[in-house]
């Protein structure tokens, strides 16, 4: 009896010790796999930690990007010339980039001896909506830094696009689109400009008035399309026979005005009768006609026939009445008729 007690108590022992330490065992195990889940957590953490990191770093690469976006083209839309937008535009391309050398160029080996592009120099082509815009020559660009050159330069190329859209329409506004001479009102600003600009450097400046003869006539023969060709022509001959500096404006209708800085008189007299002469030998092909045409020409100087705009505009217009009263194609300067 003792000894199944005996028995039954080791028994009972042994299961329970069985069973505290399968127990034991769970809880060691269920400690390692919670462990194993934190760790796998603060992995997971870290990792995310280091994604935002490196997002942030990106979006911190973007926004200072943007930023140099905007302030170069801030900067550049204060200018209207082309140099002085490139010359920001390198400043820039140097504050953030590793580049020796960069020039603006409308073609390659512009600037360079023999116009040959050197072999050191890379070429990146300035393009907007297809149209070439210009060339960037460049050379030492760090590989590194190429992608950040590459967005300045098409940001830059946009810019240079504003700006020559911008001298588009500044030249429409101011040139009449028949002949291409300046419109009458931009005309009368500049002649008062080369006005007060003889008047402070004492210098001297001649105006004339230019009329086509008969013109009535041609239109009435040969129809308004041909008369539009022949005044194209006219300010074609004008400006082949003055200079850069000379400006030249359409008055109105077959009316033409010319201010030639820094000339007296007898030099205006010169360019008028080459201008008279160059249009009394030119035969004009319009459509199916030939027409030739020929030029009464008014002139006045300043200061000698007057110190004002205005002045110097109705004397002009009294020496083209008095060429047409001399029967057409001749020069008539005031002062000289008067004399």
């Amino acid at each position: 009896m003792m000894y199944m007690l005996i028995i039954s108590t080791t028994v009972f022992v042994g299961v329970v010790f069985y069973l505290a330490q399968l127990v034991v065992l769970g809880l060691e195990q269920r400690a390692d796999e919670d462990v194993l889940g934190a760790k796998n957590v603060y992995g997971r953490i870290i990792e995310q930690k280091d994604k935002a990191q490196a997002e942030k770093a990106r979006l911190e690469r973007e926004a200072t990007q943007i930023f140099t976006l905007y302030d170069m083209t801030k900067e550049i839309t204060r200018h209207f010339n082309e140099q002085e937008a490139f010359d920001i535009f390198f400043k820039k391309l140097k504050e953030n980039v590793s580049i020796e050398d960069c020039r603006l160029a409308h073609d390659m080996g512009e600037g360079f001896k023999g116009g040959l592009l050197p072999s050191a120099y890379a070429v990146f082509i300035l393009k907007s909506k297809e149209q070439k815009l210009g060339v960037l020559l460049y050379k030492g660009l760090d590989s590194k830094d190429k992608e950040k050159f590459v967005i300045l330069a098409h940001q830059f190329a946009l810019a240079l696009r504003r700006l020559k859209l911008y001298k588009d329409i500044e030249t429409l506004a101011i040139t009449d689109g028949l002949t291409g001479a300046y419109t009458r009102r931009y005309f009368i600003e500049r002649f008062d400009e080369e006005i007060k600009r003889s008047s402070l450097r004492h210098s001297s400046l001649g105006f004339m008035m230019i009329d086509a003869d008969h013109f009535k006539k041609i239109n009435d023969q040969h129809g308004h399309l041909t008369g539009d060709l022949v005044l194209k022509e006219i300010s074609n001959i004008i400006k082949e026979n003055v200079r850069e500096i000379d400006i030249v404006g359409r008055f109105g209708g077959e009316e033409f005005c010319v201010v030639l800085p820094d000339t007296e008189m007898e030099g205006s007299r010169v360019v008028a009768e080459r201008i008279r002469k160059s249009a009394e030998k030119r035969l004009i092909k319009a459509y199916d006609n030939t027409v030739r045409v020929t030029l009464s020409i008014g002139i006045a100087a300043y200061p000698s026939d007057g110190k004002l705009l205005e002045e110097l505009m109705d004397k002009s217009d009294w020496a083209l009445y008095r060429a047409k009263s001399q029967g057409r194609n001749c020069v008539v300067a005031f002062g000289f008729y008067q004399k």
